[in-house]
């Protein structure tokens, strides 16, 4: 019986690892006036439902995704709202982070044809950031 059970613990262990690949897939529209929902639903597999890097995909990456609760201390406890809205809009550099990390502008842009409706997503997120800063 205890044999058994660890063959599957080990199997299972196996899975797991080689489940470590990131799956692309296309993104669903959230609440455009909840930055906090639009956080959770795009970018909490990455950066965690706490912001701080550590969510389910992070393992999957060449690179750590960035605690986003430091953003102001690291910028002299400013939050750096402009720089984060063109991180988000994918203004002058390839994707945010690394390669890995997806072009939020474009896929925001796709779950709504309207350019006032990603301003908006991005706009609340960039609020949501702000209000969890580590003080």
């Amino acid at each position: 019986m205890r044999t058994c059970i660890w063959i599957l613990f080990l199997s299972g262990l196996a899975l797991q690892a080689q489940d470590k690949a990131i799956k692309r897939v296309s993104a669903d529209p959230t609440p455009i006036v909840s930055g906090r929902e639009i956080f959770h639903a795009y970018c909490a597999t990455c950066h965690g439902t706490d912001a701080k890097g550590g969510g389910p995909a992070a393992a999957a990456l060449k690179t750590t995704p960035a605690d986003l609760t430091q953003l102001a201390r690291r910028n002299n406890g400013k939050f750096p709202n402009a720089a984060v809205a063109e991180t988000l809009r994918n203004v002058g550099q390839p994707a945010h982070g690394s390669a890995e990390m997806p072009i939020w502008g474009p896929v925001l842009q796709s779950v709504s044809d309207n350019p006032r409706e990603l301003e908006l997503r991005i706009n609340n997120i960039v609020a949501y950031l702000a209000s969890i800063q580590v003080r």
